[in-house]
């Protein structure tokens, strides 16, 4: 065998285990934990809980399914919520928003609105910071119709209406 023909199969050797090694090498992210939560064995709420991690500890993103990163904590591995998560290596104060804005678009978000995986809504700091707005409570309650109005706008959209039994009342604690 000469000289030519092991280099070339040494080059290929390397360039197969670039190919394969590479992809899981580059794959990790550097995350931060926004809040506490649990580190689950499945991407699963009722799954078994493997680990707590704390507000700041930080992650390594390893993949993801649906709602769920699956990530390493030090030396432990499993799943917690994409929600708990700010992909990158620190997080700022009141980055809540654009940190989740940032992770779901790939991009950073500029909105205070939070909106990922299917899920709305306000980050905790815009929560405990709300106010009542009666001019607000005014004009969502001026979009109300009353039932003839109703009836009349389903029949023109040949709407059918469908009787359904209510969930039963949650049981008292």
């Amino acid at each position: 065998m000469g000289m030519r023909t092991r280099m070339r199969e040494w080059c290929g050797a390397a360039m197969l285990c670039l190919l394969v090694c590479a992809p899981a090498a580059m794959a990790a992210e550097s995350g931060t934990m926004l809040k506490a939560d649990e580190l689950k064995a499945e991407p699963f709420r009722d799954a078994k809980t493997v680990k707590t991690l704390a507000k700041g500890d930080k992650v390594d993103i390893l993949g993801k399914q649906g709602g769920w990163f699956k990530v390493k904590a030090g030396k432990v591995g499993g799943w917690v919520r994409m929600l708990s998560v700010r992909k990158g290596a620190t997080a700022k104060a009141g980055s809540g928003a654009s940190g989740l804005l940032g992770m779901a678009s790939g991009r950073a978000g500029t909105g205070k609105v939070v909106a990922t995986t299917g899920i709305r809504g306000l980050n905790e700091e815009e929560l405990r910071a709300a106010q009542f707005n009666e001019r607000e409570v005014a004009l969502a309650e001026s979009y109300a119709v009353n039932k003839a109005d109703a009836q009349k706008f389903a029949a023109q959209g040949k709407l059918v209406a469908r009787p359904f039994d209510y969930l039963p009342a949650p049981a008292p604690k």
